[in-house]
């Protein structure tokens, strides 16, 4: 089960950074968070620190 975790996270945290990505860049309707621009800057930060955790995770597994 090694690395399972940091999979999970990473998995979370590039789905999570995509959506706060296109409703800060305003692709979404009906969400406060639609048309700020901040969130089209955390979006994405979120998501690379997202494929750093599966980048992690998969490298963690590569022992097993």
């Amino acid at each position: 089960m090694k690395g399972w975790f940091a999979l999970s996270l990473g998995l979370l945290a590039v789905v999570t950074g995509a959506v706060w990505t296109v409703q800060g860049l305003g692709y979404v309707s009906d969400s406060i968070m639609t048309g700020q621009r901040i969130w089209a800057v955390i979006g994405p930060a979120l998501a690379a620190v997202g494929l750093g955790l599966l980048w992690r995770g998969m490298r963690s597994r590569q022992g097993d």
